[in-house]
């Protein structure tokens, strides 16, 4: 399970944005975080991704106490959630070519040759829609849809057992969000992922979670 319990997290002089939050996630199950802009779910969803700290309270993965965050987490705990955020502009190095933002974490990761990293950044990327036309192009030459593509090929590129969405489908026309969720939906089919989707609309977390929690419910006032 992806645990906390009691989280209180915050990022100025102290100030928490939220405290107390207690979340529990179980292996194959899809919930919705709802709640308004600014209530601090963005926040919680880089804690549950390991990428900020949490001024108190317990994380756990797969029983495994979390105690350090981003670059210093251990490798196993690090591979083991992917996460795809609301802006693909602001999340994406507009250096690098699509095919190299998807292949991030593999090379972040090491022991792959050459030949391999093309072979399954190819296959994230078909999978996602993304054809081998646009894996040359920069940010800058492709659109927002064709972006967050890119972004979520590289969240499920290492094969994570947990999914943090966070807004991913905000940015996107009807369309395109449709065909990421279905992306989603397929890979958590195949692999059995837990999902935790972040997001402010109650009618698209109705349909694509088993369950939808209010931000209110799990956070102390």
């Amino acid at each position: 399970m992806l645990e906390l319990h009691g989280v209180t997290a915050g990022y100025e002089r102290g100030r928490p944005v939220f405290r107390g939050a207690d979340l529990t996630l179980r292996p194959g199950e899809s919930l919705g975080l709802l709640g308004p802009s600014g209530c601090g779910k963005s926040t919680l969803a880089r804690v549950a991704a390991l990428l900020h700290r949490p001024d108190h309270g317990t994380h756990r993965i797969d029983g495994t106490p979390v105690t350090r965050y981003r670059h210093r987490a251990p490798r196993r705990l690090r591979t083991s959630v992917g996460v795809v955020f609301q802006q693909p502009r602001l999340a994406a190095d507009p250096r690098l070519r699509l095919h190299e933002i998807i292949a991030e974490p593999l090379r972040a990761t090491g022991r792959r040759t050459a030949a391999q990293l093309r072979d399954v950044t190819a296959e994230s990327a078909d999978r996602v829609g993304l054809g081998p036309d646009l894996l040359g192009r920069r940010p800058h030459e492709v659109s927002d849809g064709q972006l967050q593509r890119a972004c979520l090929a590289r969240a499920l590129v290492l094969g994570p057992r947990w999914l943090v969405c966070d807004e991913m489908t905000a940015m996107l026309d009807a369309s395109t969000a449709a065909a990421l969720v279905g992306v989603v939906e397929e890979y958590r089919d195949r692999t059995g992922a837990g999902l935790l989707a972040v997001g402010h609309d109650p009618v698209l977390l109705g349909r694509w979670c088993d369950r939808t929690v209010h931000w209110n419910e799990i956070v102390k006032p």
